[in-house]
């Protein structure tokens, strides 16, 4: 007498356990914890296939709540300075669409489901691209470390404000002052004179007004980054705009994409999945729309994990070096980029950084470091009161929660080490970026960028909340308590994620519990 236990998608009859079998008949390897009996056949259960008119029903309803979402987003890109309130209510209404359009997704016809995912990042990135940067001026100082290099001028050497570099500045980049003094709103004060900077606010006559951020100091952006800004300024003329990096965005976020897609494709995931980087908010403002330079890094460390997955060490280790290059943020997914060939990994990584930081170091000297130290000083990385290392000021006093949150890390950063499964890396890595993004708690949202393709692999959606309150922490401005709000999101995340790897944990021993029952023949 044969006895059936009946799972979710495939019937298991008594036997020597199999591979299960995914909805398309493919083998995707067993669950952790399988059962040991003898089994005799595997029959997969396939869900009848949904009506033509039932999936073009799904299909319609997913390019309704696209273009609802491209309207909302193309609507908070054209807002010329809107009160916070306003732009979180757009942002989160925004996050609400999207997992709308997400569900939806799921329930059309697996033929038509690349082509609609590809589609509706183009019809979103179309949106994204419609106006300015609405959140972040970033992209200027690519642009003008671009603009210099084209000249022949080392980034590194002078700041904008520098008057050496006075024949280089366009003019959508750089203004005079009103006539009361000051500068209009988006832009920021600049002093000519030397040693002037703490006087920059005061109206004077060798006062500029420039859309670049901090625009006395040094470039913080590592080699590979400052090559990607010549290169994307190298065609373009000077009165060219912001336009220009929200294209090379846009391009880099489609590539991502139709990796995804192919990745998935190829190993019998749910295509659905890449829609959660092509449509995410998240991409659209920061990637694309702010043109942050993330993306870059997003792109090569993504690489680096699929090619080491593959057995592609050196090729996996040149891309990994390469996304370091771009910007150091990449460095956090290390320790889950250890389980194939340690040491020939680490060497080609350290080489490709050195040998694309090396003809920078030769022009500059030590002033390629930039502004990297007074950055982490701003943040408030060091000692004292800040946002940063939130939730491990809840449990320490302030003077401790940078050392307390550095032992954090390097505890995450061991169990990483020890615990990645070569056949499945992601998992572990989505856990060592999250965590980083939790106890540093870094106040921009773009930082997420890294994490969301590591999602899309590892399944592990309730990740989502991190970039999610990342946003809610940049857009607060002065709403709320920005202490009270950084530390509630964040624990909320938290929350969520502990939650899920509970429930997840228990359904995979429920799992286990009911297979270990079956009869042995």
């Amino acid at each position: 007498m044969r006895s059936i236990l009946k799972f979710q998608h495939f019937r298991v009859r008594d036997g020597a356990f199999k591979p299960y079998e995914s909805r398309t008949g493919q083998t995707r390897g067993s669950p952790k914890g399988s059962f040991r009996g003898r089994i005799k056949s595997v029959d997969v259960v396939k869900r009848p296939a949904a009506p033509a008119a039932h999936g073009t029903r799904w299909v319609l309803l997913t390019a309704f709540l696209l273009g609802v979402l491209a309207a909302v987003i193309w609507y908070l890109v054209s807002l010329p300075h809107p009160d916070a309130l306003n732009r979180m209510a757009g942002t989160l209404l925004a996050w609400a669409i999207f997992g709308a359009a997400i569900l939806s997704l799921r329930r059309v016809p697996t033929k038509l489901m690349g082509a609609v995912v590809m589609a509706g990042a183009l019809l979103l990135g179309a949106a994204a691209v419609s106006g300015p940067p609405a959140t972040s001026s970033d992209s200027a100082r690519y642009a003008w470390d671009g603009i210099v290099q084209k000249a022949g001028i080392s980034p590194y050497r002078y700041v904008p404000a520098d008057p050496a570099l006075q024949d280089q500045r366009p003019d959508w980049l750089f203004q005079g002052r009103v006539p009361d003094g000051r500068c209009t709103p988006g832009l920021y004060p600049a002093s000519t004179s030397p040693g002037s900077a703490n006087s920059a606010d005061r109206p004077g006559s060798d006062r500029l007004c420039t859309a670049i951020n901090r625009p006395q100091v040094p470039t913080i952006y590592p080699a590979l980054a400052e090559i990607y800004f010549l290169a994307v300024r190298l065609v373009p003329g000077p009165g060219v705009g912001y336009i220009a990096f929200q294209l090379a965005g846009l391009v880099l976020s489609l590539s991502l994409t139709a990796g995804l897609l192919h990745f998935l494709r190829r190993t019998s995931r749910l295509l659905s999945n890449a829609a959660w980087w092509a449509w995410s908010p998240l991409v659209l403002s920061e990637a694309v729309n702010n043109a942050h330079v993330d993306v870059l890094g997003a792109v090569l460390a993504t690489a680096a994990v699929l090619l080491l997955f593959r057995g592609k060490v050196f090729s996996s280790g040149v891309a990994f070096g390469a996304a370091v290059a771009v910007k150091l943020i990449p460095v956090m997914m290390a320790p889950g980029m250890l389980f194939r060939r340690p040491l020939r990994f680490s060497l080609t990584a350290a080489l490709a950084f050195v040998v694309l930081s090396l003809p920078y170091v030769l022009i500059s000297g030590w002033a390629v470091i930039g502004y990297l130290p007074g950055y982490l000083v701003e943040e408030g990385y060091g000692t004292g009161e800040s946002d940063r290392f939130s939730l491990v000021r809840l449990l320490v006093p302030d003077r401790w929660a940078t050392p307390a949150g550095a032992i954090l890390l390097l505890i995450t950063a061991i169990y990483i080490w020890r615990t990645v499964d070569p056949q499945r890396p992601w998992d572990k890595q989505v856990v060592m970026v999250g965590a980083t993004l939790l106890i540093v708690s870094p106040g921009y949202p773009w930082y997420a960028l890294l994490l969301v393709p590591l999602i899309v692999l590892s399944g592990r959606f309730e990740y989502f909340t991190v970039p999610l309150a990342l946003t809610i922490m940049y857009l607060d401005g002065g709403l709320f308590n920005s202490t009270l709000t950084t530390r509630t999101v964040l624990g909320a995340a938290a929350l969520t994620i502990i939650a899920a790897a509970w429930l997840r944990r228990r359904r995979g021993r429920s799992y286990s519990a009911a297979t270990a029952r079956v009869p042995r023949g």
